[in-house]
Parts: structure tokens; sequence; C-alpha cells
């Protein structure tokens, strides 16, 4: 084999073998990623099926249920135009309680409820997590708090 036809086919090889790698890691990335879903997208069926997502809203008032000595927590979430349904199982932030912004990973099940693999509750008094800050204004302007880089600013 001539120095140029080797030279073409190592030039060949290694575009292959980028190929293949950028391939596999957006393959990757596909599955690990996981979407923001309005809480009203998710009452009209509007989230991705068979697969994890987030849902962000505030804790309504009054609705935070648990048996005593169980880890199991049922809560209702608002993005101020509905509500769903989230059960947890563990243990929850020490920032949660009611009328405040939290995120849940998880999935739907069958019933209807959000099934939480992990809450996440807001850092401090005037953060609100950006995805929850917008759910909530695109559907009462007015009522959503403001977010901590919107806080920063003059």
């Amino acid at each position: 084999m001539k120095p140029r036809q080797q030279r073409m086919l190592a030039v060949g090889l290694v575009a292959i073998g980028i190929g293949i790698g950028v391939a596999l890691t957006l393959t990757a990335f596909e599955e690990n990623m996981m979407f923001f879903i309005d809480i009203s997208d998710v009452n009209e069926g509007k989230y991705p099926a068979n697969r994890n997502f987030r849902v962000g809203g505030l804790v309504v008032e009054g609705s935070v249920e648990r048996e005593t000595g169980a880890l199991e927590i049922q809560f209702d979430l608002t993005d101020l135009n509905t509500e769903l349904t989230v059960i947890y199982s563990g243990i929850l932030p020490d920032l949660f309680r009611e009328g405040q912004g939290i995120v849940a990973h998880g999935r739907l099940g069958t019933d209807g409820r959000f099934i939480a693999d992990e809450v996440l509750a807001k850092h401090d008094e005037k953060y609100m997590p950006p995805e929850v800050a917008e759910s909530l204004k695109q559907y009462r302007p007015a009522v959503a708090p403001e977010t901590d880089m919107e806080a920063k600013q003059p």
C-alpha cells in the first residue's frame, strides 16, 4: 500500500471513530435528559410517556398528608392554574413547606398521581427554581415570585 493510501485509510478510520463517538454521546444524553413539564400540560396529557420528567410549582396549603411514622407523603402542587397530586416516599428537604416552590423528579402513575423519586426545595427566602417561576408567570404574572437573578438586577 502506498503512503498516500495509508494516510487516506487513517483519516477515514479516524472520521468513522469520531462519528461513532458522537453518536454514542448523543444517545447517552437523550436517555438521561429529564424534561420540565408544566402541571397544566401534565393534566392535559402532554408529558413524555414511559419516562421520568420534572414538575414544579407551589405546594398547596393544607394538602400535605402523612401517616404518623410513615415515610410516604402526599401533597398537591399547583401552577396557579391546575393542581397535581404528588406521592413521595422518603425524607423531605428541610425547607419543604406549604406555599413554597418545589421541583419533583419522577413519573406519572397509572392513577394520575405523580410518583416522585426526588423532591427539591428552594434554598433561601427569595429563590424560586427558574422553571417553576416561568410556569407560574405563564398563568398569573402578578402573583409569581421573583427569581434569584431578577432580585439581584437593579
